[in-house]
């Protein structure tokens, strides 16, 4: 095992049965598992990480989030190639989940940054970006 790799990332989340919705298909795509579920979480794994998704107190749920507090700003995946930054792209659109950026799509990140931006539940950014091709 490498060290510095990302173990887990853990993120509370407002309503858990819409975030469950909307991340299981996208990290499934990615080729994440079904990992862990009980009654207050939901996570999936691919490889040695995972992704955890717990259901926040009702005590809590006073402040939504918002990226650009102190905090998480947004969480980015490797894509295998454009084409499925593109696929993803228009599973998005099907799903009705806006894309952030949408006029720079798919260079909102500049000429080098071939990528898909849209919001999860809670308004979390998402970042979907693939490698150019080395002959562009």
């Amino acid at each position: 095992m490498t060290s510095g790799l990302i173990h887990h990332i853990e993120l509370y989340v407002s309503d858990l049965k819409r975030t469950t919705k909307f991340w299981g298909w996208f990290l499934e795509e990615l080729g994440y598992e079904a990992f862990q579920e009980w009654e207050h979480g939901r996570s999936w794994k691919l490889e040695h990480s995972y992704i955890v998704f717990v259901q926040a107190e009702e005590r809590f749920l006073d402040i939504p989030y918002h990226r650009c507090r102190v905090g998480l700003n947004h969480l980015a995946f490797h894509a295998r190639s454009c084409e499925q930054v593109d696929e993803m792209t228009s599973i998005l659109k099907q799903k009705g989940i806006p894309i952030l950026y949408e006029k720079h799509h798919p260079f909102a990140g500049g000429e080098t940054h071939y990528a898909v931006y849209f919001e999860d539940p809670d308004r979390m950014k998402v970042e979907l970006v693939a490698p150019l091709p080395e002959d562009r």
